[in-house]
Parts: C-alpha cells; structure tokens; sequence
C-alpha cells in the first residue's frame, strides 16, 4: 500500500527535519527497499514450497501511476486503491485481488524500508498451510505492519482507530470475533516521524548519529539491508542531517 511519492503530498510528518522534497525522495527510496525485500521474500518461500507469489503496489491516488516510473520492480504490477478512508482502501484492495483469483492476500505499509524478508515470508507461508487464518506483524507503535488474509474477513478493518496505537489490538479484538485463528509474525517497525527517522539511521548506521543510540530491539531479527535508503541517508547525513531541529532526542 503506497501514496504516489509527490512533494508535499507523503510523509509530512517528516517535516521538519526534512523538506517536502526530500521527505518524497526518501519515500521513493522506501518503496524501491520495500519491493526489494518482498523480491527476497518470494525467494524465501520458492525455495521452501510450490506456492507462487506476486509483488504489487497498491497506488494513490489514481491517475499517480507515472510516479512510480522506475521504482519497481519489472515483475510487479500496480493495482489501484479505491476508497473513502483507511478501512475502505483495504477492503477494496483485498477483494479486487481475491476476485482476481488470488488465494491469500497480504497487505502491508511502504513505510518499513528495514522489515527482515524472513517476516514476510513468514507471513506468506503461515497462509499457505491449510486452514483459515490471519497472519499479522505487528509495529512498535500500536499498529501494524502487515496483515494477510485466506478470506474475505472485512469485520478485520472495520471499526479501527487507525493511526493510533490501539490498531494492533483493536485488530485482534476483530479476529476474536471472527472466531480466526491468528499467526503472529515479529514485530519491526514504520518510519513516519523524526523520532523513527533516527532509530532507522541508528539501525543503517550505528552510532553515525552521536547523540543517538540504537534502541533496543524486541526482536532478534537482523533488519533488511535497505541499501537504496542507506545510499540517499549516508549523502544526507554527510550534508549536515544530522544536526538539524528534530534529529536530536
């Protein structure tokens, strides 16, 4: 699930430390690690099952399509988010794909540029194996940073304060009521402010940030490599990131 990377438009709350301009360049460099991270996920389960996999953005708004020119992958695809509202985008998004004949469907954020392949391949495989359940990984903030589906349970996105850090358990409440059985995958977590931009550049480069320590992890986990966020946050760093409001705990 992605918002077209346009100044102004994605990670706002990125601003300051960052500008508009560069809080969307960081943003196509998510999407770019992200779909990279998926690839190597799909690797993962190949390897371990039959099962056949396909990587897609889920876009908005429509009509953005030309923004993610050169982002992808050559093997995804994109498919539109239709939709009022968070709730209405997921379900929407879930069963275009499962009327397309897809027989799980596993959403997640864009905005995890580290979240290990292992998690995600986690994800795909615990749907594969038979019988009816949810996977989900949880976010260090109360959210969520994927959540897959064997059916069309859309009580699982209704009634959820998005945004907040009640959405995990909220979410779970859902799945309870459902009567679905729940496979919990690691907990990572989403970079959508200063506070997170600094544990990501703590996490890509130690203590590059003096005034910044890696904080600690709730899982063993060794994060995805990121490489095109760590290209673009080592030049910033070098242009005197690291010592602008906000970079400092």
């Amino acid at each position: 699930m992605a918002k077209a990377p346009v100044a102004g438009a994605v990670k706002s709350r990125l601003v300051p430390p960052l500008t508009h301009a560069e809080a969307a360049e960081l943003n196509r460099c998510f999407i770019r690690d992200v779909c990279a991270s998926i690839k190597a996920a799909v690797a993962i389960v190949a390897a371990e099952s039959d099962a056949r996999v396909a990587g897609l953005v889920a876009y908005a708004p429509l009509g953005m399509e030309a923004s993610f020119d050169g982002l992808l992958p050559a093997s995804f695809n994109l498919i539109a988010q239709r939709g009022d509202g968070l709730t209405e985008r997921l379900i929407n998004v879930a069963d275009d794909l499962f009327k397309a004949g897809y027989e799980s469907v596993s959403l997640m954020n864009s905005d995890s540029p580290t979240i290990p392949a292992s998690i995600l391949a986690g994800a795909v495989t615990s749907l594969v194996r038979p019988g009816d359940r949810i996977a989900i990984a949880g976010a260090d903030d109360g959210g969520y940073c994927l959540i897959g589906l064997k059916h069309p349970h859309w009580r699982i996105f209704e009634d959820i304060a998005w945004s907040t850090a009640a959405v995990f358990a909220q979410t779970l409440e859902r799945a309870a009521e459902l009567g679905v059985e729940v496979a919990p995958m690691a907990t990572w977590y989403d970079v959508d402010d200063a506070a997170s931009l600094r544990r990501l550049i703590a996490e890509l480069f130690g203590d590059r940030l003096a005034t910044q320590k890696p904080p600690p992890s709730a899982t063993d986990l060794k994060g995805f490599a990121a490489p095109v966020t760590r290209a673009w946050l080592s030049i910033a760093l070098a242009g005197g990131l690291a010592d602008r409001p906000g970079m400092t705990s």
